[in-house]
């Protein structure tokens, strides 16, 4: 193995720290913004095990890319680094790029898929009053003519 591919394995995993941070904490971040009684907060541990489960085959995955699964004794050191770097330096940049993305992205898909909620909501709920409006003559028919019929009678 060459000088230059032991390189940028070392590059590799150093970022594979510092994705994996920045996924870690997104999972934090989330679950810690959850409201209280809410399904996320609830099985906050058990998707913090699940992401460090996905960071972890992410990174043997990278790692095989760049040496066919090879591993080194330097890799976990490699990884550490990349999670200190990440603390350290790219920890404030990717949180108010993540707000950015929150407020231009996330926010108005979440309004127009609520908003497309509360329609079908609407529209759904008229078409059942227009369906009872229908019906309402045939009801106060039945009650006041043939409901008698269907009660049982005690012997």
């Amino acid at each position: 193995m060459s000088l230059s591919v032991q390189f940028l394995s070392l590059l590799s995993m150093i970022g594979t720290g510092i994705v994996s941070a920045a996924f870690i904490d997104m999972i934090k971040i989330a679950t810690s913004h959850a409201g209280r009684k809410s399904v996320i907060k609830r099985y906050a541990v058990l998707l913090e095990v699940i992401g460090w489960v996905i960071v972890g085959c992410w990174t043997f995955y990278i790692l095989f890319l760049v040496r066919d699964g090879a591993w080194r004794i330097y890799d976990p050191f490699a990884q550490l680094s990349g999670l200190l770097l990440y603390v350290s330096f790219f920890h404030k940049p990717l949180r108010f790029l993540g707000r950015i993305i929150l407020v231009i992205v996330i926010r108005p898909l979440w309004f127009i898929v609520r908003f497309i909620g509360l329609v079908i909501k609407r529209v759904f709920r008229l078409l059942l009053s227009g369906l009872a409006l229908l019906f309402r003559p045939f009801v106060k028919l039945y009650h006041k003519h043939f409901r008698k019929l269907f009660i049982k009678r005690k012997k």
